[in-house]
């Protein structure tokens, strides 16, 4: 019997890319860096830039900034500019020159005498606490606490979108095998969280911060049933604690917000595009531009 009529498959010494992988993703895959055409960035008047897409990496952003617009830092106010990552924006020159990754949301700070440019979404939800002193505690155990589940985010995330979205919702073919890998690994995850929020209102403790805004539009989504489709097959019901924070976190209006900056699916009344002023969320969500004609 052949490996390929096994389903078994032996790697070779040395892997080539020799075909396209398969999957949603599969026009965009591929296993080299840097740009594929050439394409400046917009620039607009605020000092933060935005350039990003509403999955849930690119909503922990945009929740922070409208967060930190709601408590008054009037310097938080930015441009939010729409990277869509299925058409290959992210590999234009002028998005690898901020982010070499490729990979939304990437933000470059204009305040100061020169740009300054971050990227991967944990490290902006840092940069912008400490630039404002909001939403991370300044030192001690409070501020560990908070930084050890930011990163516990980090590290758990991929295993919950690449690992088990990809395997049960994307993935040409429907492995058993890696599907029940990973919706293991993510029922255990649901479960740390479920406990920690047994004994906690937040998820570092009794304050709202950058852990719970890194957290929420992953794991909330999911509790919410808007990941994956994946509510039922993972019993999310049943991490009660979880779905009570996933709740308070969601009513809060900056989040309501964050959600809708640079949002191409869904309810066209909760998409906003791109966002340049405050006023964007009441003139400029895709219902009203179109009956604008």
């Amino acid at each position: 019997m052949s490996e390929e009529s096994s389903g078994e498959w032996t790697p070779p010494k040395v892997w080539t890319w020799d075909k396209a992988s398969g999957g949603r993703f599969a026009n965009i895959n591929r296993p080299v860096a840097g740009p594929t055409h050439d394409k400046e960035l917009p620039v607009g008047r605020h000092p933060l830039q935005l350039y990003s897409l509403a999955t849930p990496n690119g909503v922990k952003v945009t929740v922070m900034l409208e967060e930190l617009l709601a408590l008054g830092h009037a310097g938080a106010e930015y441009d939010a500019w729409l990277i869509r990552i299925q058409d290959g924006d992210q590999f234009g020159s002028g998005f690898v020159a901020v982010n070499p990754n490729s990979k939304i949301p990437a933000l470059t700070d204009r305040s100061g005498a020169e740009p300054v440019r971050v990227f991967e979404s944990g490290a902006i939800l840092v940069y912008l606490a400490e630039k404002f002193g909001a939403f991370l505690p300044a030192e001690g155990a409070a501020r560990a606490e908070c930084l050890s589940w930011l990163f516990w985010q980090m590290g758990s995330g991929p295993f919950l979108g690449g690992g088990f979205g990809h395997f049960y919702a994307y993935a040409p073919l429907k492995i058993e095998y890696a599907v029940n890998r990973y919706a293991m690994e993510v029922k255990r995850q649901l479960d740390v969280l479920d406990r920690r929020l047994a004994e906690s209102r937040y998820v570092a403790g009794d304050d709202y911060t950058i852990a719970d805004m890194a957290i929420w539009p992953w794991y909330g989504a999911l509790a919410n049933g808007e990941l994956y489709e994946a509510a039922e097959f993972l019993d999310v019901a049943a991490y009660k604690n979880l779905r009570r924070w996933t709740d308070e976190v969601g009513e809060r209006p900056a989040v309501r917000r964050g959600r809708m900056v640079n949002r191409v699916t869904g309810d066209p009344a909760f998409q906003l595009h791109e966002r340049h002023d405050a006023a964007d969320f009441d003139t400029r969500t895709q219902d009203k531009l179109a009956a604008d004609g």
